[in-house]
């Protein structure tokens, strides 16, 4: 048996395993935006995972985690002081700080009395949006991997699987998307897929053949990746004993999914640490920054951390785009799909898909989970 007596229980009694990140505005008992502080919300389990996966040390680990929730605070302050010359913000690891992009300098010292960076851009963030938009609208063929909004570059990238921008039908959509605004091109080392996987006994919920990770609580039940199953599919957890049904579900366009739950289990406030970590209270969902800190936890691959490299990126799997998605430098591989994304004690995403492994590395999607929330008018469940 892969998991002792004592873990399964824990599973069938705390259904959790869960992050998301935000991507629209959630009501207040759902989100929980965190105070500034200097204190890094941490074990030493997490500071060690984020060690390996970051090739941090320790005090570098600490003083990162409590940089980042100040960005998280600061973020929302800055971005009304930029007003509409607001062009996106990231946090900037190496300075430990939230940058934001302005493009209007007269807005500059408003933004940096925050606390925050500011630089200097052309477009504003309403412009790349529009222009990221206009581009949803294509059919993008398989060669194009994805593309989304990127502050820094102050452009949408689009991402180009390795080995196919000369493709004819790939330069066609390069040349309809820069017709659209200003773009930058990319590769991307492979094509992305969802991370679903075949039935293998022992592990957390399983829908028809398909087995997937269960995301985070919510007030009578749990959200989830909307490949994993479709609406009022079977759940069955780890034990095979029966969960619930899919009370909704979305994709592609979008991928998220909510199960309720009941047959004698309920719901926590925990996602999952599997060993590596101890296991993580959830005390709200307010969405860190690009650049920021981020870990995963899944059924397969358990728990791996990384960071936020995008916001809003359309992601072009093989079934269809989904658009506002999340990308990350976190590995996962089949059976993760589902899983939480979480950033210190904040839920961010649920598991979408990505390239690569967690032998050789990869990027990893994750749906933000307050958009799930709203969509299906849900109430995370938190500590």
């Amino acid at each position: 048996m892969r998991r002792t007596t004592a873990l399964r229980t824990a599973l069938s009694a705390l259904l959790l395993l869960g992050t998301w990140t935000a991507a629209g505005a959630l009501p207040a008992s759902a989100v929980d935006t965190p105070a500034r502080s200097t204190r890094a919300p941490a074990s030493p389990a997490l500071l060690s995972a984020m060690q390996r996966d970051l090739g941090l040390t320790r005090d570098e680990a600490e003083a990162r985690l409590a940089a980042e929730k100040t960005a998280a605070a600061v973020e929302r302050e800055a971005r009304s002081a930029a007003g509409s010359s607001y062009g996106g913000s990231w946090f900037d690891a190496g300075r430990g700080e939230l940058t934001v992009a302005v493009t209007r300098a007269a807005r500059a010292d408003a933004v940096r009395a925050t606390g925050a960076a500011v630089r200097l851009v052309r477009y504003d963030a309403r412009q790349l949006d529009a222009a990221k938009r206009k581009i949803d609208a294509f059919s993008a063929p398989a060669g194009v991997g994805s593309w989304h909004v990127d502050p820094q570059a102050n452009k949408v990238v689009v991402n180009v699987v390795a080995g196919h921008r000369d493709d004819n039908d790939v330069r066609a959509f390069l040349a309809r998307a820069r017709e659209a605004g200003p773009v930058a091109v990319r590769q991307t080392p492979a094509a992305p897929r969802t991370f679903a996987a075949g039935t293998v006994g022992g592990d957390p919920y399983y829908t028809g053949n398909v087995r997937c990770s269960i995301g985070f609580s919510v007030h009578g039940g749990f959200v989830t990746a909307g490949h994993c199953g479709s609406p009022s599919a079977a759940v069955y957890g780890w034990d095979r004993s029966y969960i619930g049904n899919f009370q909704g579900s979305s994709f592609p366009g979008d991928d998220y999914a909510w199960v309720n739950v009941g047959s004698g289990w309920w719901t926590v406030p925990v996602v999952l640490g599997w060993g590596t970590v101890p296991d993580r209270l959830v005390r709200g969902s307010a969405e860190a920054p690009v650049g920021a800190s981020v870990c995963r936890s899944g059924s397969t691959t358990h728990w791996h951390c990384g960071t936020v490299l995008a916001k809003n990126e359309t992601v072009n799997y093989s079934q269809g785009a989904v658009h506002q998605m999340t990308k990350t430098s976190v590995c996962a591989q089949p059976g993760d799909s589902g899983g939480s994304f979480i950033s210190g004690d904040q839920a961010q995403g649920v598991t979408s898909g990505g390239w690569g492994n967690c032998t050789s590395g990869g990027e990893t999607w994750h749906q933000p989970v307050n958009e799930i929330l709203n969509r299906y008018g849900l109430r995370l469940h938190t500590a």
